[in-house]
């Protein structure tokens, strides 16, 4: 019979719980965007679906970090599952007679909701690693690659079920089906995770939510490039782009759409996820020893520069639209590899830079940034795609990786506290 440590049985609640709002999460993303395209919403409309997500999560993740060091990392992440199950219903009530504006602020409302209920949920089980998981760094590094990356292949399986959901039970009984699932997590999380994850702190000051750390705002700032980067044309141009070459405009080839548009999706974001789960074998050595993950962090930086750049030209340059389809497909496929190894890296690198006591504060901080990039990113996919389209999402996402790489440099081991 296999028994586990209370670190190890306390970190296996917290990903089933991260698992199940990640699925969630997922699905809900290819419910609203496909619903409501179907329904007519151009690009920047369903952009704008999305931005109060995504402005949410940067005051969240804001205030998670000085929540968690007061209230314990339980709290957090009860109250996020909590917060996702009032959305779910929330949108459940949608009425169809409504104004297509009242629509709009509704569904803006709502997934603001969704968006506080994620960054919650985020913060709360990234920071737990930090505390449950072995004290070497190839440890902590395994443990938060395989936390994000089977999170990230979750959310991707999520895009899928979200899309057959849509097809087959419709939008509404979708999200209450869904809502019954994250119940049962929530009600698992509450009776089993202990009080003691996370030792609080009383006296903490709203201001300590802002890192001290050089290499960790240095951090942020990349992170809010990388992540601009990858939705300025996955979040509104990807999926827009293949609907309407997938669709023909029946109730059947919409439904076809559904499931070609949701299995892309699905299989880009399950290849991250799973990426991100094996990046650490990529990196370990004979000698056994720790690698170096700055400078590897300023290598596949540069690696995605290359590769964003290129997939922008042969875009360009290009006029056939098979191979043009092609070369976006390949290009989306080779980024998604690129992309999955900077992003676990940098997930390690802020657990690494923040300290025991002030992680939840950190990671928040951190978390902010990675928002707000998401956030500017978008926007941008539905401005850029409406006015440009993807070629100009793609040209804007190749300039983003440019200003993440740049960033990146100043990430120095012995640039570490800033002064008082």
């Amino acid at each position: 019979m296999i028994s586990l440590s209370h670190n190890q049985f306390s970190y296996l609640i917290v990903t089933a719980s991260y698992w199940t709002f990640m699925l969630s999460d997922g699905a809900l993303r290819m419910l609203v965007l496909l619903h409501f395209h179907q329904n007519g919403f151009s690009p920047l409309q369903l952009a704008y679906l999305f931005l109060f997500y995504e402005l949410a999560g940067i005051f969240t993740n804001l205030t998670a970090g000085w929540l968690a060091t007061k209230f314990g990392l339980k709290f957090t992440l009860t109250t996020g599952l909590t917060i996702q199950i009032l959305s779910l219903y929330l949108l459940s009530q949608l009425n169809e007679d409504w104004s297509h504006n009242f629509s709009v602020l509704y569904v803006l409302i709502v997934q603001g909701l969704s968006g506080v209920a994620k960054d919650l949920t985020k913060m709360s089980s990234k920071s737990a690693v930090k505390l449950l998981a072995p004290e070497n760094n190839m440890g902590l590094f395994r443990w938060v690659a395989i936390l994000t990356g089977s999170k990230n292949t979750i959310k991707g399986l999520g895009f899928l079920v979200g899309s057959v959901l849509l097809a087959t039970l419709g939008f509404y009984k979708s999200l209450l089906c869904m809502l019954v699932i994250v119940s049962l997590i929530l009600i698992m999380s509450v009776f089993l995770l202990k009080n003691d994850l996370f030792s609080t702190k009383k006296n903490i000051k709203f201001a300590d939510i802002f890192s001290k750390s050089k290499n960790i705002n240095f951090l942020s700032v990349a992170r809010v490039f990388l992540f601009g980067a990858r939705d300025v044309w996955f979040v509104v141009g990807l999926p827009v782009f293949f609907y309407n070459i997938f669709s023909d405009g029946t109730t059947e080839g919409k439904q076809s759409a559904f499931y070609i548009v949701g299995s892309i999706m699905a299989l880009w974001v399950i290849l991250y996820g799973l990426v991100q789960a094996i990046s650490p074998r990529l990196f370990q050595n004979k000698e056994n020893k720790d690698p170096d993950l700055i400078q590897i962090s300023k290598k596949w930086v540069f690696y995605l520069l290359v590769n964003i750049i290129f997939i922008t030209l042969l875009f360009l340059i290009i006029n056939e639209v098979f191979f043009k389809n092609l070369v976006l497909f390949l290009g989306l496929f080779i980024f998604c590899f690129i992309f999955a190894v900077n992003s676990s890296v940098h997930s390690f690198l802020i657990l690494k830079f923040s300290k025991k006591k002030d992680v939840t504060l950190d990671v928040g901080f951190y978390y902010m940034a990675n928002a707000t990039g998401r956030l500017l990113g978008t926007f941008l996919s539905g401005y850029t795609f409406q006015v440009g389209g993807l070629m100009l999402s793609l040209t804007v996402a190749s300039a983003m990786i440019g200003l993440c790489f740049f960033f990146t440099f100043f990430i120095d081991e012995n640039n570490e506290i800033l002064e008082n």
